[in-house]
């Protein structure tokens, strides 16, 4: 057994009996690559991914791979989502090296953690032109005898470049910068199958939520367009689970049939914010039938006893990729009997198959796809229960901070504009298992919780989802105590990782480990990046609170994203999602009631304003004295002895108070 016996996390405990002497990252293997004088082989990668299965399988599991990693290196395995500093600072130099990046990630560093290569997947032995781990190795083993300086200064130089990275460039106009990502959406759009570019196409939610407001705001009909038949397409193909719901990480082909087929927490957290906002703008029940899918599956596979919801589940199902998701149609004509030959119509399922000979349900081909829950809900049901029985996915079981802050904002904007109260019920049950388990003793917040410890000091994403989060708890329950919340952790947030020099955020904290560099990204990767996250949570404290901090620090935080947005600002969609709400001002309304609950009516607009940029606030004598703490200005607004009052403020002006809420409603 390695170093790596002591480990919560999934992935390392996967590489525990390796033949390679792994090392968790941390000063035991620094120290010793430092007193040996060998270089350090990083391995970054997570548990659900399956290339890094096949690595492990190929290379780290082959005692010739161990021996020569052990006699010449010392090798450190990562967990990327209980170290996204870690991940974050050599994928970025990953990116720099090679134009891409993904996982496993391999970098080879001198015992300073200074890089001089990087990679990804590599085989065991050089085939098909890509180059093998034994020849790399071996390699690196003769430079680092014959010619260490070489290897040394190149990391030096990679440093350097990295650190010159971090500096901003010159400001653009925003205006400017959404034009330009919008022209560039258009030009990469597939009007056939919906999405953008070629295969494999990933679902980029936060593209789709930028086009979507945009377009729906400024009269955009062909923004509206492309996101509406990628959304259809998405929920109609393979990547979406037409059985058991939830959405795989990727389509390998343009038609979205053929997913990658591990199931992340995030994406399916994103794309029910998304699938949830399309159904407040447009009211078309499929997509609200979507996310109520996505959702219950979270429910009932990915959320813990405790309330705080796991990471994800496998690509993988006895060891070949997919299997769990695949059928023969003999297989469910067993299942179903005389329902079965209708099913496999609905669904496409055929004897020769759709993939490899097996079947992937789909709705590709049927134009009354959403009928589907109406028509085969029960049938799809007895199918879930055989596939659960016939094999198990591997889970993995780290309940990560920013991810589950991800589910709090699905599962309570769905829930309040659904009229869900156990989506809601999901949300607060998150947020109070990460206010009991994912802080440590200094209440400072952390990454990850597995198996009664949370560990490693929670990084920029973490306090902006969770911002994001609880000020999206407060617009769905009204309950001040979440304002304050949030008001609490953005002050936290602005002291950690706060660049008081030139604004933006850092990825890590003050009082985190120090790395190589300490980037502050604007660049939105699978999810969002921290810095535009953070800009959403600076926006609506400063429109719900009224403190004019937040809107200070929000203008230097958007000055700083608009200096950072290179020549293609389709990379940046969240960024330009907040650059649009802020020049679509939207309205504040102040609702002011006798009665402890929200009136029906006043709810009813919150509801129906959901996707115009409405910031709604709720006062009443319960909660006036915490309410003023988190917005002071709502002191300024009497409580009446009896009925309702309610204040609007738009584009600087305010109307008389009023109690009617038809007048309400025609403002």
């Amino acid at each position: 057994m390695n170093h790596l016996k002591d480990e919560k996390s999934p992935y390392l405990i996967q590489h525990r009996e390796n033949p390679v002497d792994w090392y968790p990252w941390g000063e035991e293997a620094f120290g010793k690559a430092l007193r040996e004088q060998k270089p350090v082989f990083l391995s970054i990668g997570y548990s659900t991914c399956h290339w890094c299965h096949v690595m492990a399988h190929e290379s780290f599991e082959d005692t010739e791979v161990a021996e020569l990693l052990n006699r010449s290196f010392v090798p450190v395995k990562v967990d990327r989502e209980e170290r996204p500093d870690v991940d974050t600072v050599y994928m970025t130099v990953c990116q720099a090296l090679t134009g891409g990046g993904g996982w496993p990630m391999t970098v080879l560093m001198t015992p300073d953690k200074k890089p001089f290569f990087a990679g990804t997947y590599f085989p065991k032995r050089s085939r098909y032109g890509m180059p093998g781990l034994m020849d790399l190795l071996e390699k690196t083993e003769e430079i680092w005898a014959s010619d260490r300086n070489r290897l040394i200064q190149t990391g030096e130089d990679l440093v350097e470049i990295m650190n010159q990275r971090n500096e901003t460039g010159g400001r653009q106009e925003p205006e400017t910068l959404m034009e330009q990502g919008v022209e560039i959406f258009r030009e990469r759009f597939d009007k056939r199958f919906g999405g953008f570019g070629h295969a494999p196409k990933f679902p980029a939610p936060h593209n789709l939520m930028f086009l979507l407001e945009y377009g729906s705001a400024r009269g955009h009909r062909d923004c509206m367009a492309m996101t509406e038949k990628t959304l259809e397409y998405m929920a109609r193909g393979g990547m979406f689970d037409q059985i058991g719901g939830g959405f795989s990480r990727y389509s390998t082909d343009d038609r979205w049939l053929v997913p990658h087929f591990e199931k992340m927490l995030y994406d399916n957290a994103l794309l029910a914010q998304l699938y949830t906002q399309a159904y407040a703008i447009t009211q078309k029940p499929f997509y609200r039938e979507v996310v109520c899918r996505v959702l219950d599956y979270a429910e009932r596979e990915l959320l813990s006893p405790e309330g705080g919801f796991y990471c994800g589940q496998d690509a993988d199902s006895r060891g070949e990729e997919g299997s769990y998701y695949l059928f023969k149609k003999g297989e469910i004509e067993e299942i179903l009997g005389p329902d079965a030959e209708a099913f496999c119509r609905w669904f496409g399922i055929t004897e020769d198959g759709n993939f490899e000979g097996r079947n992937i349900p789909n709705l590709l081909d049927n134009p009354k796809y959403e009928r589907t829950r109406e028509r085969n809900g029960e049938i799809c049901g007895k199918v879930y229960e055989y596939r659960r029985q016939r094999m198990e996915l591997h889970r993995d079981d780290k309940i990560l901070t920013s991810w589950n802050a991800m589910m709090i904002s699905a599962c309570a904007k769905a829930g309040f504009l659904f009229g869900n109260a156990r989506f809601i019920e999901m949300a607060r049950r998150a947020e109070q298992f990460i206010e009991d388990h994912l802080y440590n003793g200094d209440h400072r917040l952390m990454v990850r919780y597995r198996d009664g410890e949370c560990a490693f000091l929670g990084n920029l994403e973490d306090y902006a989802y969770l911002g994001l989060a609880l000020i999206h708890l407060y617009e769905t329950t009204f309950e001040a105590a979440y304002l304050l919340k949030a008001t609490k952790l953005a002050d936290e947030m602005v002291r950690l990782f706060w660049n008081m020099d030139e604004g933006g955020f850092y990825f890590y904290g003050s009082d985190d480990e120090e790395l190589i560099y300490r980037p502050r990204q604007a660049y939105d990767a699978a999810v969002p990046s921290g810095n535009s996250v953070a800009a959403h949570v600076l926006l609506w404290l400063s429109r719900l609170t009224g403190e004019e901090r937040w809107l200070r620090l929000l203008d230097q935080q958007m000055d700083f994203l608009a200096a950072e947005i290179g020549p293609d600002p389709s990379g940046y969609s969240y960024s330009l999602l907040v650059f649009h709400q802020i020049m679509n001002q939207g309205a504040k309304l102040v609702c002011v009631s006798a009665k402890e609950a929200a009136p029906d009516d006043f709810l009813e607009v919150a509801r129906k304003n959901a996707g115009n940029n409405l910031a709604a606030v709720y006062k009443h004598p319960g909660n006036a004295e915490l309410l003023s703490e988190a917005a002071p200005h709502t002191k300024e607004y009497p409580v009446p002895e009896s009925g309702t009052q309610y204040y609007l403020c738009r584009e600087h002006t305010c109307t008389q108070p009023f109690s009617d809420v038809t007048q309400l409603q025609h403002l």
